[in-house]
């Protein structure tokens, strides 16, 4: 049932035929640019562990067919659907779907346009070649929030390099914070989008994904951190803000901890009661954080690194640049990478190192955005009939010739370090295909996923590695792309 409806009915519309592939591929860059069309492939492991190598049963069959029975419109007599292969798939396959699935490495940092997996399957069952489409290009999720929490990366890093000592740059990866767990549509959601986030930073307060991705895909070995941090409620609980903040200091202040200041009167907590609490703050030792959660970012956090820094004192580090003494601010209201880049350049501007900034990103690091982000499809290429007859497929929409899509079975091979994609056959002699076989026909016996951590070390490796806008068809795949569709430009 993990499909839309008009695939059920698929198998009664292609011509005769013994085999048939579908490739999915992200066609452009993040929110389409096309001067960085680098994306971090992520995601299958989980689909695939959870979905698709799930066996079926004879009672999920029997569910199938009573829904089929009545999920129809007006003058249909029943819904078609492959009723004998899906019996066949129990009796004769185990249980398993016989199709083959390659997927790039998790983590792969691959340009726009590389196939990300491709699926194959023959004989009675090549009708089924598209039928996992939906389930897999779900894939679109956890490869755009990967991609854009490294891009936003890219910009702390930046501004890490210009302001930040070297002896203090283990600190990146704790400054952008996944507050995104309550604008999840699911639980779900929050798994998957909040381990690609994972990939990048180890910052997180959504615990589900922290959780999954320390037992379920690390072998138990930690992945992410958070600091206790009050909320409204918390404030606004006691009878001033003052006594939430001591409270603070009381049960925290030797270590991290973080102070939303708002709830009130923002500058009047900054410039009255930030000083009223200094003396306990310093007597502890620990690290405070600000939080402002309205207002204008870029003025919101200038005001606070000023307060702070006035109540606290600064040093100046060997970049330059103000570091202030046992606190910092994070800002995670309306975050997005527009907004994380001028605070930064405020900040800089102003004299003070990004090391006392960090970042919570929310709803839109893993609720704005959606497969047109990075225009994820999935679409057949190869098709072999049954007399035999072998045809490479590919749209190509002339109304937006954008959307086309590549011919024949492909492989994804280095050349140069760049991932580059050939007709299969046709790559570098004694090169290794990307795309790895992870399902086939069932599980594949011996394979072992790589863990959390190596994936991170993957995208770590290999995106800034990878050329922004590297053009990754090869020379063989575009004579195709010419030879049936001369009217393209590729």
């Amino acid at each position: 049932m993990l499909t839309d409806s008009y695939k059920a009915g698929h198998f009664t519309q292609y011509p005769e035929t013994d085999k048939m592939c579908a490739y999915g591929e992200f066609r452009c860059g993040y929110d389409g640019d096309a001067a960085d069309t680098r994306l971090v492939s992520y995601g299958v492991r989980y689909v695939v562990q959870n979905f698709v190598q799930r066996q079926w049963t004879l009672r999920d069959v029997e569910q199938a067919e009573a829904f089929y029975s009545q999920h129809l419109a007006p003058m249909n007599t029943a819904y078609p659907y492959p009723k004998d292969l899906f019996r066949k798939v129990v009796t004769e396959h185990g249980g398993y779907l016989p199709v083959t699935l390659q997927a790039l490495p998790e983590g792969t940092c691959v340009n726009a346009h590389v196939p990300v997996y491709q699926i194959t399957a023959e004989g009675e069952f090549a009708y089924l070649a598209t039928f996992l489409e939906t389930l897999l290009t779900m894939v679109w999720y956890p490869s755009t929030v990967a991609t854009l929490s490294r891009r936003a990366k890219d910009v702390i890093e930046a501004a890490f390099r210009k302001s930040v000592s070297d002896d203090v740059f283990f600190l990146l990866p704790s400054r952008l914070h996944d507050f995104g767990f309550r604008g999840c549509c699911t639980a779900e959601q929050s798994v998957v989008g909040g381990c690609a986030h994972l990939l990048n930073f180890e910052g997180s307060d959504t615990m589900s994904a922290c959780y999954y991705a320390q037992f379920v895909l690390n072998g138990g070995k930690p992945v992410a951190s958070s600091i206790p941090a009050t909320e409204h409620s918390v404030m606004t609980s006691w009878k001033n803000e003052q006594l939430a903040i001591e409270n603070m200091i009381e049960k925290y202040g030797s270590g991290l901890f973080a102070c939303v200041m708002d709830s009130y009167d923002y500058m009047r907590a900054l410039t009255e009661i930030l000083p009223a609490v200094a003396e306990k703050k310093v007597e502890k030792g620990g690290y405070m954080v600000l939080r402002p959660d309205s207002g204008d970012p870029v003025d919101c956090v200038l005001k606070a690194l000023e307060a702070a820094d006035k109540v606290f004192g600064s040093d100046v580090n060997d970049k330059g640049f103000k570091v202030i003494k046992g606190c910092g601010v994070i800002q995670g209201d309306g975050v997005n990478i527009a907004k994380i880049t001028n605070i930064l350049d405020a900040a800089l501007a102003a004299g003070y190192s990004a090391q006392n900034i960090a970042f919570g990103m929310g709803g839109g690091l893993l609720q704005k955005l959606n497969r047109d982000t990075m225009s994820f499809a999935t679409k057949l290429n190869y098709i072999r009939y049954a007399d035999g007859e072998e045809r490479a497929i590919m749209k190509a929409p002339k109304t937006d010739t954008g959307k086309y899509s590549l011919p024949g079975i492909l492989s994804v091979f280095r050349v140069d370090g760049v991932p580059t994609v050939f007709p299969a056959g046709q790559g570098p002699a004694g090169a290794e295909d990307l795309l790895q076989v992870v399902y086939d026909k069932g599980p594949v016996a011996g394979m072992e996923w790589d863990d959390f951590s190596a994936v991170q070390d993957r995208v770590n490796a290999e995106w800034g590695a990878l050329p922004k806008a590297a053009d990754p068809l090869s020379a063989e795949l575009k004579e195709l792309i010419t030879a049936l569709n001369p009217h393209l430009k590729v």
